[in-house]
């Protein structure tokens, strides 16, 4: 049996040590590297045969030109939470936190070092990014607790490597385990119960997870622990038993920062709607007299005035017209903020027929619509209106009536029913099909038409509102399709915190 083998049989299963989601490596007490875990390899861009036989300097890591400390006797072991940063295999930098131990024999002897760490650069990154973390963060939970069955001792070692706080409870709330982490900040409370020590309770909280874990399920969780105003997202997953002794393991991820940004961004969107609101209101109150005098004006006086004052009177009515009618649609994207779904399913049919209805008496030549039986929503009526009232109004502008019937349909796609409404006219044009519902753009095709470039940002503001979306496709022939997606159950309005 070789060193090498020996110092890792000291450390763990090597198959164990794979699974973990930090960096990992060991060095023998001339700092060179023996092993290498696949996160290692992830997060520097090594290899395992890059960097095993190597010493552990060719990181190019800072402070190493200072001496990492790991077998320095003046620096106390463990290290914990130690600033590197290093030069990854692409050339780029990467800045780790890392703990830092050594390796002893049954005799006492120090026969190496174990180092982990984490990548720290991407803590920044964007709100998608974070939850993919904990859908990651999850799945790596699911596949240690199965992994490391073998070895209560090995599995609470690796948990003591990890970044997040990780605690264990039994069945009836004692506390049996807590990592390194968890350790830091509320010290050593094993024994004791977890709703006394995690959330300051004299009985069992009412929302614990504990029965449903067991079922078994895993739970996922938003909670502030202790009294150090910190959010956590809260994995908890079930554990083999022991003894006949259920325990649960939970891990404890810090999202105040998370959670933070996204109230931060909740407020800047309220507030924008609400300017938004307010100055169209405003506006619209200055431009309706206008309207009215320029049409007196001319309705009045155009025996007297010559036909050139007229034109620009007719002109100046025009413009405030539109105004107007911009500030109104504007008006209407404020509005759309939060969704609730309603009390009761909102009849499709019966909102696209007022639609049809409230056209055929603004307009002199009015399009064929033909609409299939639509399923019921439980987005509200007012928004439904609003979707098809700007889809439709688009279809009367651009679609000339020899073109065809605008059909109105439906398909079923998982939880979500999928509308749309098809034309057959000169349709958008594939590069076009991207911007087509952003806020004031509009294509060729509008060309000398009225409008204002906000109805399809109202509909797919309410689509996003409602957890859907929209797009838009080419029609077979010619034309477009506009499709919206929208939930067909009443839950868009609540975040589901538990996954079965």
């Amino acid at each position: 049996m070789t060193p090498y083998k020996s110092i890792i049989q000291n450390i763990t299963l090597e198959q164990t040590l794979g699974t973990i989601p930090s960096g990992l490596f060991v060095v023998d007490k001339e700092m060179r590297i023996i092993y290498w875990n696949p996160a290692a390899e992830r997060i520097t861009g090594f290899s395992e045969e890059d960097a095993v036989g190597n010493h552990c300097s060719f990181l190019q890591g800072i402070p190493c030109g200072d001496g990492c400390g790991l077998f320095n006797d003046n620096i106390p072991k463990p290290i914990i939470g130690a600033n590197c940063t290093i030069v990854t295999k692409s050339g780029g930098t990467t800045h780790l936190l890392k703990n830092m131990e050594y390796l002893r024999n049954a005799e006492g002897e120090i026969i190496g070092g174990i180092e982990s760490f984490h990548d720290v650069t991407r803590q920044h990154e964007l709100e998608e990014s974070l939850r993919e973390q904990t859908a990651t963060l999850e799945a790596r939970v699911k596949a240690r607790t199965t992994e490391l069955k073998k070895s209560e001792t090995r599995f609470r070692a690796v948990l003591d490597n990890m970044d997040d706080m990780a605690y264990i409870a039994t069945e009836d709330y004692k506390l049996t385990f807590m990592n390194r982490a968890m350790l830091d900040i509320f010290g050593n409370q094993v024994g004791e119960d977890c709703y006394k020590v995690l959330h300051d309770g004299t009985t069992v909280c009412s929302w614990c997870p504990m029965n449903k874990v067991f079922s078994p399920r895993t739970v996922r969780d938003e909670r502030q622990l202790g009294n150090f105003g910190r959010i956590y997202e809260i994995i908890h997953s079930q554990l083999p038993e022991e003894d006949g002794i259920r325990q649960k393991l939970a891990v404890c991820r810090d999202i105040t920062e998370r959670k933070k940004a996204e109230t931060d961004l909740r407020e800047a969107n309220r507030e924008l709607d609400a300017f938004a609101h307010s100055i169209s209101h405003d506006l619209r109150g200055i431009l309706s007299p206008v309207v009215t005098y320029m049409d007196f004006l001319r309705t009045n006086y155009k025996d007297v005035l010559d036909k050139q004052i007229l034109e620009i009177l007719g002109e100046v009515e025009h413009q405030s017209e539109r105004a107007i009618a911009l500030l109104d649609d504007l008006l209407d994207l404020a509005q759309v903020g939060h969704v609730q779904p309603g009390k009761y399913p909102t009849d499709v049919n019966m909102i696209v027929d007022e639609v049809i209805a409230e056209q055929s008496m603004e307009n002199e030549v009015l399009l064929e619509i033909q609409s299939d039986k639509l399923p019921k929503t439980w987005v509200p009526e007012t928004l439904i209106y609003q979707i098809f009232v700007n889809l439709l109004g688009n279809a009367q502008r651009y679609v000339p009536v020899e073109k065809g019937p605008v059909e109105i349909g439906s398909w079923d796609e998982d939880t979500m029913a999928i509308y749309f409404v098809r034309d057959h006219g000169q349709g958008v044009a594939n590069k076009e099909q991207e911007d087509i519902f952003d806020i004031f753009y509009r294509g060729k095709m509008s060309k000398g038409r009225r409008g204002t470039g906000v109805g399809l940002a109202i509909v797919r503001k309410i689509a996003l509102r409602c957890g859907g979306k929209t797009w838009v496709e080419q029609t077979p022939g010619g034309g477009a399709t506009f499709c919206i997606s929208l939930p067909k159950n009443p839950t868009f309005g609540k975040r589901v915190k538990e996954d079965a």
